[in-house]
């Protein structure tokens, strides 16, 4: 017998190596569903077949007949009628690749889930956690379908506020299972138990708002208006940029507005980070290698951001802005777990690690 902390299996153990697998799937899904929107691809799939439909078309007549069906989309009629069958097979492609990580996802959590508990192998607070893992990605893809519908009649755009959520559930889901991960290999932890914790978990909250206004960005093709930094085509002022009546418009449907906004809070993350770090500097609860990792990862999503804004949003500059954005979310959750600090009890268990 030994002490340890509470944790249900050793480091080195299947579970742990399967949640890091879910973990990478998911940020693979994140960076698949980014390509999917910025090559305009996420509409050539007209029809949504949760269960079935996983091969892709595997003949003429098949190419031919979702060929057919996307040409009587609001998207081909509109934007793409320059579209040949070519073309139209390199969108697809995306989407259906999408659409199968999906699926591959749920086989990769649900598998394995059942086979451990099965087994005995996986003790009842992670099992609950994987499950509610599981159930939130069932949502996401009907929010996912729910999404692409709004593309589908009279407008030839998916919903920025559609994109939004199914964006930031994804986000969600991602850290759900890093957190996990984390609370297997440093002991679980409450998130609010001290001034450090909590202050991370105000920049967590800050950094979904950008992610939200992210999504808003990319949704209203508002990256494209302003090829300049640190101004916008020469102004600073807010006045300059709140063209609509309304704050309410501003804020959700003005293009201007949203660029405006999801700049400002670029700034207001790397100010509240600097005063965050600035507070911890002498705290000896949370390890320096956790902080130093978080300023430079918040720089290099500044300086992607910066980046994509003068080249207006090219695929590749785009890509890497989410990827970060992804990043970014896994440190805030990592600075976060580590400055709550570990469980403070340890738990008798067996050596050879056993389920409990």
């Amino acid at each position: 017998m030994q002490n340890r902390i509470q944790t249900d299996t050793p480091h080195d153990s299947p579970v742990i190596a399967w949640l890091w697998v879910l973990f990478f799937t998911l940020f693979v899904m994140v960076m698949l569903g980014g390509i999917t929107r910025l090559t305009g691809s996420g509409l050539s799939m007209v029809d949504w077949r949760p269960l079935m439909g996983t091969l892709p078309p595997m003949n003429d007549e098949e190419w031919n007949a979702v060929f057919a069906a996307y040409k009587a989309s609001p998207q081909f009629a509109l934007v793409n009628t320059w579209m040949e069958f070519g073309d139209f097979k390199k969108i697809f492609f995306w989407e259906y690749a999408h659409r199968l990580m999906g699926r591959l996802i749920g086989l990769v959590a649900f598998v394995p889930w059942l086979y451990f508990v099965l087994r005995g192998k996986i003790a009842p607070w992670l099992s609950v956690r994987v499950v509610v893992a599981i159930v939130l990605g069932g949502a996401q893809g009907l929010l996912g379908w729910f999404m692409v519908q709004s593309g589908l009649v009279d407008r030839p755009e998916v919903s920025h506020f559609r994109l939004a959520a199914h964006l930031l559930l994804a986000f969600f889901i991602a850290q759900w299972v890093l957190l996990t991960l984390f609370d297997l290999h440093w002991g679980r932890v409450g998130l609010t138990r001290n001034h450090e914790s909590r202050w991370m978990l105000g920049i967590m909250a800050t950094l979904a708002v950008q992610i939200l206004y992210g999504a808003f960005m990319a949704g209203t093709h508002a990256g494209l208006l302003f090829p300049t930094f640190p101004d916008m085509n020469g102004g600073y002022a807010p006045s300059q940029f709140f063209p609509l009546a309304t704050v309410t418009e501003n804020l959700l449907y003005s293009p201007i507005a949203i660029h405006y906004i999801h700049r400002f809070l670029g700034f207001a993350l790397v100010g509240l980070s600097a005063g965050v770090l600035f507070a911890m500097r002498n705290t000896r609860l949370t390890p320096g290698w956790s902080k130093a990792q978080f300023a430079a990862v918040m720089l290099l999503q500044f300086a992607l951001g910066a980046f994509t804004a003068l080249y207006q949003a090219t695929l590749s500059l785009a890509i890497l802005h989410q990827a970060g954005a992804f990043v970014l979310a896994c440190s805030v959750t990592l600075l976060a777990h580590r400055s709550a600090g570990s469980v403070s009890a340890s738990l008798t268990v067996p050596s050879d690690g056993g389920a409990h």
